[in-house]
């Protein structure tokens, strides 16, 4: 670790400066806070022998378990092109590891068994939300910052812009990764991601809208477009006392993926559809096609029933006058956002609820928020699933 810092590159953290990247010059190199000199040295590094720089990269990968030291994993394969293939052989996915490392973890499914604990802290004036890794349960830091959104509210629906840095709600950006849209009523929602979740989804046309300067503009989306969850709350005619009701069906991901030996597609790329489309994100760029993007086969090919996630259904506890579930000491507030959502099979008649949690959202003050989430779902889905609880509808309470 003290060679990764005596060259200088130790310190980086996961911003924009340090996704922006050239083949051939570091990210400090971009913004002049180094010298052409500096910059010709860092790239003579990447002429040690290939055995030697591996080693060196080894255990660099496998000092840092969390952040921060993970960024000393990213600040390596921002220094050049062989650097960078080294990385990505080195770090294994985010389902095997228990890592977040880049960008592209926030679409993989998270490790199993295991959940990864985020916070949202929510902005009320901006209406803006950030997504943070949680570093430290007692910690006043904010953590590591993993994506923001921004609420757009119109008269036929509401939008959530979903980006990978926090200043930038525009769907031109190459920072933009997807959206959450509603119906009219609020009660209904689907997740759209910017890149096929298999090889054989399939682009969905709709009016949509895109930040343009400081005015909203409808338009076609052509592509990017892709639909991989739908949330549903039921409706609460009657009345009844109890926490919202909600289903999340999501189109990516097979109900066998949570069964023993079950799989999901696993993207290992940001694929490019041209030149320019995520220009900014190197670290993923690969010569192959969007199939080859995949871990595993396409979901189209044949009927494959879709994984259901439903609300675990809580307890009334009648000494605090209130529903009750066991958020582990994560949700210390009591409101009707909370929730933890299970996977649901249907069974005949009836369905089966499974035990283990694979989202848990609650509120722990005014505006932030834990998000705690594991296998099979991605960082991405989770965040786009608590956004749509932030929507208040009274048909539904």
């Amino acid at each position: 670790m003290s060679i990764i810092h005596d060259m200088g590159i130790g310190s980086l953290s996961w911003t924009r400066s340090e996704l922006k990247f050239y083949d051939g010059l570091p990210p400090m190199v971009l913004d002049g806070s180094i010298t052409a000199k500096d910059s010709l040295k860092l790239n003579c590094l990447a002429n040690l022998p290939l055995e030697l720089l591996r080693g060196i990269l080894t255990r660099v990968e496998e000092s840092g378990c969390n952040w921060p030291q993970r960024k000393n994993v990213v600040a390596c394969a921002g220094v050049c092109r062989i650097w960078r293939e080294i990385m990505k052989e080195i770090t294994r996915s985010l389902e095997v590891s228990g890592k977040l490392t880049f960008p592209i973890a926030l679409k993989q499914p998270g490790p199993r068994n295991t959940l990864i604990q985020c916070f949202i802290k929510r902005n009320r004036d901006t209406q803006t939300y950030h997504l943070y890794l949680n570093l430290n349960q007692a910690s006043n830091d904010d953590g590591k910052f993993l994506l923001s959104a921004q609420r757009f509210r119109c008269t036929a629906y509401t939008e959530y812009i979903i980006s990978l840095i926090a200043d930038d709600a525009s769907k031109d950006s190459t920072f933009y990764v997807g959206k959450l849209r509603s119906n009219f009523l609020r009660t209904k929602f689907t997740i759209y991601d910017v890149q096929p979740p298999n090889a054989g989804a399939k682009v969905t046309k709709s009016h949509s809208t895109k930040l343009a300067g400081m005015k909203l503009v409808s338009r076609m989306v052509p592509s990017g477009n892709y639909p991989v969850a739908h949330i549903s709350y039921e409706v609460n005619i009657l009345g009844s006392r109890g926490p919202r009701r909600m289903q999340c069906v999501m189109d990516s991901i097979p109900s066998s993926a949570i069964e023993p030996g079950g799989m999901v597609p696993v993207r290992s790329d940001f694929p490019l559809g041209n030149r320019d489309s995520f220009l900014s994100i190197p670290f993923f760029r690969s010569k192959s096609t969007s199939v080859d993007s995949f871990q595993s086969g396409p979901l189209s090919t044949f009927e494959v029933e879709m994984l259901s996630l439903k609300n675990k259904s809580p307890r009334w506890n009648e000494q605090l006058q209130c529903w009750c579930l066991n958020f582990n000491g994560r949700v210390t507030v009591a409101s009707v956002k909370n929730f933890q959502l299970v996977a649901f099979v249907e069974n005949g008649a009836g369905g089966q609820e499974h035990e283990d949690v694979i989202l848990q959202f609650g509120k722990v003050a005014k505006d932030v928020f834990t998000m705690d989430y594991q296998y099979p779902i991605s960082a991405f889905q989770a965040f786009a699933i608590c956004l749509s609880s932030f929507d208040s509808r009274t048909a539904c309470e």
